[in-house]
């Protein structure tokens, strides 16, 4: 007697049915079609979770050339201070201090051109 999958295959069926819930048409309906989509999907997924880190940090990089110019620095003059001030902070606390804390901000500014005037 020959043996089926069955139950085996119909659970992998709806497993996938369900991860391919939302798509729209046979991407949603058909097995291979939903199969392929989900695969293609997931290459998307993978690649933009990389991806969303560099347009965080491009956008926090904006911000704080932005702000730095306020103070006439530019923005890897700042970068540079920041290091010769051994002023750990990364790029999105500064930005976030930018936008949420100015007077701060600006005090670490006038920290980071000391530096650079002595340097």
């Amino acid at each position: 007697m020959r043996t089926t999958k069955g139950h085996a295959r119909r659970r992998a069926k709806n497993r996938l049915f369900k991860r391919a819930k939302g798509y729209v048409g046979g991407r949603r309906r058909l097995y291979r079609t939903a199969k392929e989509n989900l695969v293609r999907a997931g290459v998307f997924a993978y690649r933009d979770r990389r991806r969303r880190r560099r347009d965080f940090r491009r956008l926090w990089i904006i911000r704080l050339s932005a702000a730095v110019r306020q103070y006439d620095l530019r923005y890897s003059e700042f970068i540079h201070g920041l290091q010769l001030a051994k002023i750990e902070l990364d790029r999105k606390q500064l930005s976030e201090m930018a936008i949420a804390d100015p007077a701060a901000f600006q005090q670490i500014v006038e920290s980071v051109k000391k530096h650079l005037v002595a340097a």
